[in-house]
């Protein structure tokens, strides 16, 4: 029996996808869950950021606290009462993380679908870094950008 073969031509290997590794924030400011709410207000307006992971003791995310979280102080200081609370009052619970093996094409996705404005890395049950909707636009000119750099003018 005669066979004959078809040979498929070289092709190149895909490039390697970035990773969310690459452009992520690696440190990231932190609360704790028993943290004053009003103390986390001040940490937000000082670090001048819209939100915070917030972790336990050995580092492990519990939540993360947003401006649109806190904003729920006003509606719990109506009759002349001040509101109260801790960080854990108030924090989003559910938290949608990535890992930092993640692909940025996949992570821009998220925040496309989502109202996110950062997602909490998360590697082993650790924290290890946050990556923001401005992080993804670093990876867009650094991979998506046309190799002439012409301008364009509206």
């Amino acid at each position: 029996m005669d066979f004959s073969y078809v040979r498929f031509p070289e092709v190149e290997p895909m490039p390697k996808l970035p990773l969310v590794r690459e452009y992520m924030d690696h440190f990231v400011n932190t609360l704790r869950p028993e943290t004053d709410i009003f103390d986390a207000v001040d940490f937000l307006l000082e670090r001048r950021v819209t939100g915070a992971p917030v972790v336990d003791a050995a580092g492990r995310l519990v939540g993360i606290i947003s401006e649109k979280d806190c904003l729920r102080l006003l509606s719990q200081g109506f009759d002349h009462n001040a509101p109260a609370g801790t960080v854990a009052d108030y924090m989003t619970k559910s938290v949608t993380v990535v890992a930092p093996e993640m692909d940025v094409y996949y992570a821009a996705g998220i925040f496309l679908r989502g109202q996110f404005r950062r997602l909490p890395v998360v590697e082993d049950g650790q924290l290890v870094g946050a990556i923001t909707r401005f992080d993804i636009l670093r990876a867009i000119k650094a991979r998506l950008r046309p190799e002439t750099d012409q301008a364009l003018h509206l």
